[in-house]
């Protein structure tokens, strides 16, 4: 190539990058992977979905968009969320859900907060081809619907129960009392719970339900202590952990082993609860020091959103979401070839490998978390402890 030739060539590239850089020349971008979802920003559903859920879902757009997006085959697509307030109102959840499949028509759905909004949804998604991977839904009853497009990231009643007593029978516990919320998740966990407490010969001396909203559980909580029980065991979800909680302890309620259920794993539940959160026991799965990938989420999880993950559900939130974008980055959106994807598959994920066996996830047990130094320490089963549990429960 002569002089000329090499200047002319120079100068055509010039002119094209310029055009290139103004907005009728712009190039064509991907379109975006459009996402809908409802959580609870409001309503008695607020304290879990803001904790758990959507702190998650934010930060998995952002990281993704950060990268220049989801992987989509080898194509780069930003992710587009779109969230409703759904007030936890199961006709607005409902109503939102035929909404995003329907008319707006979106590319992937992300399931609600809590058992009873799974419930509501998930034969929604299942009607109009739609996976959902939920993870804060324990219904054995949703399980066995045998829905192809659900699946549960979440430890199921059967597992997390049986894990509870194990470790009860482990620490000699020979009687418990029980409160459990008087809904799909407190019967569900309640009716998996007596048939194992009966076969390792621990005894119920009371039991007694409560409805959503409740505010106060004190004459509940004396009869309960009047039966003097080596453990109590609460089905709860938040704030009534809270208050089943603070109102133990201000009525000498005190025994050996103290157990609620969701919401005891928040961040929160130490920072409300103060020293009365030390040795209280709960549902969870994880911490930090589990392993360099819970570590690397919990300080994303952090930077990003400036608060901490809860101890349980978050990380299964994180499980399905890495469960997506794996998904996505083998099969593309074809909802279908997603789906099949997910039910043979097994992923690596925070929470080590995954594998569903029809909807619910096996790779994960049952576990038992308590409070300790502030941290939310797994204590059953041994395989997965990162401390030993710490009985009796420190009162004062």
């Amino acid at each position: 190539m002569n002089t000329i030739s090499r200047r002319l060539s120079l100068q055509a590239a010039l002119a094209l990058a310029g055009m290139l850089a103004m907005p009728g020349f712009a190039v064509a971008q991907e379109p975006t992977v459009k996402v809908g979802y409802t959580q609870s920003r409001s309503g008695p559903f607020a304290g879990g979905s803001q904790t758990t859920q959507e702190p998650n879902y934010l930060l998995w757009a952002e990281q993704l968009n950060a990268a220049g997006g989801l992987n989509v085959q080898g194509k780069k697509r930003k992710i587009e969320l779109v969230g409703v307030d759904d007030r936890s109102d199961m006709e607005t959840i409902v109503r939102s859900y035929e909404k995003f499949m329907t008319a707006d028509k979106v590319d992937l759905v992300l399931p609600p907060w809590g058992t009873g909004a799974n419930f509501a949804v998930a034969p929604v998604a299942n009607k109009h081809g739609y996976q959902l991977v939920a993870p804060t839904a324990l219904s054995q009853k949703l399980v066995d619907m045998k829905l192809p497009y659900y699946f549960v990231t979440l430890q199921q009643p059967k597992p997390m129960m049986q894990a509870l007593v194990d470790m009860l029978a482990a620490h000699h516990v020979k009687t418990v009392t029980v409160a459990y919320m008087d809904d799909l998740f407190g019967l569900e966990n309640i009716g998996a719970l007596e048939p194992m407490l009966a076969a390792k010969g621990i005894k119920v001396l009371d039991k007694k339900s409560y409805p959503l909203g409740v505010k106060d559980l004190s004459t509940m909580l004396k009869g309960m202590k009047a039966a003097n029980p080596d453990a109590f065991i609460g089905i709860t979800y938040p704030p009534d952990n809270f208050l089943v909680t603070g109102q133990a302890k201000e009525i000498g309620f005190a025994p050996k082993i103290f157990y609620t259920a969701v919401g005891t794993a928040f961040p929160i539940y130490r920072e409300r609860m103060g020293k009365g959160s030390e040795g209280t026991m709960g549902m969870g799965s994880w911490n930090p020091k589990m392993s360099k990938a819970a570590k690397a989420y919990f300080d994303a999880h952090v930077a990003v959103t400036k608060k901490e993950p809860d101890r349980w559900a978050s990380a299964h939130a994180w499980a399905a979401l890495e469960i997506i974008q794996q998904t996505v980055e083998k099969v593309g959106l074809d909802r279908k070839a997603m789906r099949d994807h997910i039910a043979k598959t097994e992923f690596d994920t925070v929470l080590g490998k995954m594998k569903f066996n029809g909807t619910e996830e096996v790779g994960v047990p049952g576990m038992v978390g308590q409070w300790q130094n502030g941290e939310f320490e797994i204590v059953w089963p041994p395989a997965r402890a990162t401390a030993k549990a710490v009985v009796p429960k420190v009162w004062n």
